[in-house]
């Protein structure tokens, strides 16, 4: 079967919607498209209708290049959104999430029960001095009480700036700094793998240079032994528990700050992105429902993404709260205690919607088929892709193996800046090629560009860029609205560019390419890290491949491959050059690897991102630079170690 379909992926097989899936979806005909765009202002109104207003707009985009405001003049609050009215309508008994510790402890908790959290949550934050505009920063594992605490903030109008649990004191220290947070939500630690995480020792060192901080509020996880100071220090049951389950929600601008979230920036010194209230949750909800097809009366909602990150801020928290789904929330990774834990959890919870990461599906597929196969995971309907192109050979895998050649693949295409999925099929009306994002969502203008910023026309390949405004769009970054003009409309001036690469078939298919940094010029030709990474691991020898390029001074830079092998294979010279050679055939000689090297692994973050700067210190046997956002730091220094002993193939 396997065979099969990867002779059907390389005579371009595409694949409708499924007859049965489209007779039950949201969005069954391509018209969507052009009745969005003859009024794009309209269409996001209506989108935005589906909401809760307080005070309606009286306009619906107001747009000075590069600042917009988006439903000017109303008032709603998110957390009522996402809590209050489906309580209100009777929904106070459906579940919000269905939780799983790593440990194997779980929790069932209902939409009326984490409104009332929420609520006492936002009580004790008012007694702790936080008024609205406030920035309050959380620092947690994957526990309800994470959600609920955003939520607590959005109640009130405080802005959060949520630390991803693995970060490091400096990392949680510079956050806290930038963003002057008045208090700190964390946790005595959390799980992984089998190991606690000892958060507020983290916390405690961080804050001890964050003059700001004037009180911390601590959730007791795994029982771990730990110092609290007197005064400043508060046990998250002893206030929260006691408080009042009744806050009124904040009624507020649409404009009004709703949170801060960093992401790295090339300078080093972090960028953060702010979002705003109306439009990014008139965007994350309408993206929620029709890019996942959701039917809240139906589904079991899985994104296993970290809310530490966008993805888990617009499509765990937001996005699904506001639509009345029904989510798995998981705290732990998926392989511990075994290899199979995802596919457990999707079967004891009937998960309906399933949405992961390309390089966890590489990581599956390293793993084998046996432990999806233990497991019944006929409930899927629909599975998705975030944070990274997906190589079409992995695309088939996801396909087969996890939605046994029946459910939709939503490939999706958004940042941590634009707050909610950008590019991506329409499951029940998008005819899907693997590996490619497909079309712009209803609304949204892209398009590729040359180093000019004129269009590259179709089949073409450049750059890509968002040519107008959309709702959640980032308002700038904090404390600094001319790095953001630099950074984001600096290159083109009237249109916004992503960082990314891209192309567009001759159907006008948009095929992501990864970070331009990721873009290789050999020999005065782009070559894509990302096409010749696919290359690679559309060879059955290999799991998983990371390419970058290193200085070269005939051809300007070569192709220097990383290379992770299924198991049972043996690394060898002939397998080297049957790789080398395979890429050849694919791609065409050029982009043919100068060096391979077979590791055990490769340096990720911890949202699953190849470090590839640091690949390219390796290839080019320069000092490695910073480690402290890897997963694991010893990884690369077991590459670099491979490296100088074994002298890579080459021409």
């Amino acid at each position: 079967m396997a065979e099969a379909l990867e002779a059907l992926l390389r005579e371009g097989r595409t694949f409708p919607p499924p007859e049965d899936f489209r007779r039950d979806a949201l969005v069954t005909e391509a018209s969507v498209y052009d009745e969005a765009e003859a009024d794009w202002q309209g269409h996001w109104a209506r989108q935005a209708l589906a909401l809760d207003w307080f005070r309606e707009w009286h306009t619906i985009l107001e747009w000075d290049l590069p600042f917009a405001k988006w439903f000017v003049g109303g008032r709603l609050n998110v957390a009522h959104n996402c809590l209050d009215r489906h309580v209100q309508a009777g929904h106070g008994d459906q579940v919000a999430f269905h939780w799983e510790g790593e440990p194997g402890d779980t929790r069932t908790i209902t939409y009326r029960e984490l409104l009332e959290e929420s609520s006492r949550l936002a009580n004790v934050l008012k007694d702790l001095g936080v008024r609205k505009g406030d920035r309050v920063a959380i620092y947690m594992g994957m526990v309800p009480e994470l959600p609920a605490a955003l939520l607590a903030c959005a109640r009130i109008g405080a802005p959060h700036s949520v630390v991803f649990g693995g970060f490091t004191a400096q990392s949680l220290r510079d956050r806290i700094l930038d963003a002057e947070a008045k208090v700190l939500i964390t946790a005595d630690g959390a799980w992984r793998r089998g190991s606690v995480v000892r958060l507020k020792d983290i916390a405690d060192e961080a804050i001890a240079q964050t003059p700001s901080i004037e009180h911390v509020l601590v959730l007791r996880r795994t029982g771990t032994e730990i110092s609290m100071r007197e005064g400043r220090d508060h046990w998250w049951h002893d206030l929260v528990g006691s408080a009042s389950p009744e806050c009124p929600p904040e009624e507020m601008d649409s404009e009004d700050l709703l949170f801060i979230l960093y992401t790295s920036g090339t300078t080093g010194k972090p960028k953060g992105i702010m979002h705003t209230t109306g439009g990014y949750l008139t965007q994350v909800a309408y993206t929620h429902r029709y890019v996942f097809d959701l039917d809240p009366d139906r589904d079991v909602y899985w994104c296993t993404a970290d809310i530490g990150w966008v993805t888990g801020h617009s499509y765990i928290v937001y996005g699904p709260l506001a639509n009345r789904a029904t989510s798995v929330l998981y705290e732990g990774t998926p392989d511990h205690p075994d290899k199979d834990r995802f596919w457990e959890i999707v079967e004891r919870y009937g998960v309906t919607v399933f949405y992961t990461a390309p390089t966890a599906i590489r990581t599956f597929m390293k793993w084998g088929d046996s432990y999806p196969a233990k497991h019944d995971l006929s409930s899927l309907r629909v599975i998705g892709t975030v944070g990274e192109p997906i190589n079409p050979e992995a695309w088939v895998w996801y396909y087969k193996v996890i939605g046994g050649e029946r459910c939709p693949v939503v490939d999706t295409w958004w940042q941590t800046e634009t707050g909610a999925i950008m590019i991506s099929p329409l499951p029940g009306a998008t005819t899907l090629k693997p590996g490619s994002a497909t079309f712009p969502l209803p609304g949204i203008a892209a398009d590729v560009v040359d180093g000019d910023g004129r269009p590259a026309g179709i089949p073409g390949g450049g750059y890509l860029v968002l040519t107008r405004p959309w709702p959640s769009m980032l308002r700038g970054i904090w404390g600094d609205p001319q790095r953001y003009r630099d950074t984001y409309w600096g290159r083109f001036g009237d249109k916004y560019f992503a960082g990314d690469g891209a192309k567009r078939d001759e159907d006008g298919y948009f095929w992501l390419l990864g970070r331009v940094d990721d873009i290789m010029l050999v020999s005065g030709h782009n070559i894509s890290t990302t096409e010749v990474e696919s290359a690679l691991v559309d060879h059955p020898a290999v799991a998983e491949a990371a390419v970058v390029g290193r200085t070269d001074e005939t051809t300007g830079q070569a192709v220097a491959a990383f290379v992770i092998l299924r198991g049972g294979v043996e690394p060898t010279d002939a397998l080297v050059e049957e790789l080398r050679d395979h890429v050849a055939k694919l791609i065409g000689p050029i982009a043919k690897p100068r060096s391979i090297l077979f590791t055990e692994e490769l340096p990720k973050t911890r949202s699953g991102k190849i470090m590839r700067r640091l690949l390219r210190d390796v290839a080019e046997d320069q000092a490695l630079g910073d480690t402290t956002t890897l997963a694991d730091p010893a990884v690369v220094d077991g590459i670099k170690a491979r490296y100088l002993a074994q002298q890579p193939a080459e021409d």
